[in-house]
């Protein structure tokens, strides 16, 4: 099958690169049914602490069952419901269900959880992720011996596999008990290494290259009223202060050099910004230092001057045969 190759708008895709600055209201949440896939610690809790703020129902989905289930019933105590007495009962604040985001039944097994303990779902997050440092697949001290022994293929399943399991059954869930321009959308994360070489973590970087091409390819498939009429895009952080890559050595000298670090907190701030713009589709937010910028639309508005004009010319001619292919 070949894939859907429409050209794709994006907000200010005619005017230069603008800071994105998350327009986030109480009632743009209020209600709203979110789920986060890695939603126990790091950048994934504080999302869930700030939807859960916001009036959102959050179930969590995460590996860590003891800190799922505590952050869940942390809010839960600090965001209770409250139901008017003639009024059917409202669902939980936030729950907590384990999900091994490699294994497709787990996944699957969320999203049923999800869909019976709240009757939909709005937003879809995947916040989960994996950077093994020490296990490096092109190490120069590898010899003939040493190259026998398989690598972990972790940061691979976790960081691709898993997303493409999530987004598969997020593209039906989400179509479910909704009415009619109900806004829903998948919120995918790369991080800063989706775009940019990023030394000694090879695979990690290929899986989060993969996430973002996962997102171009769906960008327009996914949008169209005609198919499943939600929304995808990526939030690429740079360095955090929960990323597994920043130990004491590297933080010293980056804070040295004067470099930013995004807390986990302000990443989060930006994804809700995302989940609740419902013009935003098919967009990339860098997010360094707490502050994110969209990337996609310069890289398209510009592909005339980076690619050229006739491969660009060309290009454009070839995409739009294939795309008039897949949809015959």
């Amino acid at each position: 099958m070949i894939a859907p190759t429409d050209s794709v708008s994006f907000s200010n895709s005619v005017t230069p690169l603008t800071q994105f600055h998350p327009d986030l209201t109480r009632e743009a949440l209020e209600d709203k049914v979110i789920l986060v896939v890695g939603g126990a610690n790091g950048i994934g809790a504080s999302l869930v602490e700030l939807c859960c703020e916001n009036k959102a129902h959050v179930c969590i989905g995460d590996i860590d069952s003891p800190r799922g289930a505590t952050l869940a019933r942390k809010c839960r105590e600090n965001w209770p419901v409250y139901t008017e007495p003639a009024a059917p009962p409202k669902p939980p604040r936030s729950t907590f269900q384990p999900v091994d985001i490699t294994d497709y039944q787990s996944v699957l097994d969320l999203f049923e959880y999800a869909f019976k303990t709240f009757k939909r779902i709005d937003h879809v997050v995947v916040t989960a992720g994996s950077m093994e440092p020490n296990e490096n697949w092109f190490d120069n001290s590898l010899n003939l011996e040493a190259v026998r022994k398989p690598p972990s293929t972790k940061d691979l399943t976790v960081n691709l596999v898993g997303p493409l399991y999530v987004t598969r059954i997020a593209s039906v869930y989400l179509r479910h008990n909704r009415g009619p321009g109900a806004d829903r959308s998948i919120t995918l994360f790369s991080c800063a290494a989706g775009f940019k070489e990023t030394p000694g973590v090879s695979v990690y970087q290929a899986a989060k290259h993969g996430v973002q091409g996962l997102m171009r390819s769906l960008r327009p498939y996914f949008s169209s009223p005609y198919k499943h009429n939600l929304r995808i895009n990526t939030i690429c952080p740079w360095m955090t202060e929960t990323h597994p890559a920043l130990t004491k050595k590297l933080c010293d000298r980056w804070a040295k050099e004067g470099l930013p670090v995004s807390t986990s907190d302000e990443v989060a701030q930006v994804t809700a910004g995302v989940l609740v713009d419902n013009t935003l589709n098919g967009t990339s937010m860098y997010v360094e230092g707490g502050r994110a910028w969209e990337i996609e639309a310069n890289i398209e508005r510009l592909e005339a001057q980076w690619l050229g004009e006739i491969p660009w010319q060309t290009l454009a001619q070839g995409q739009k045969l294939l795309k008039d292919a897949w949809a015959a």
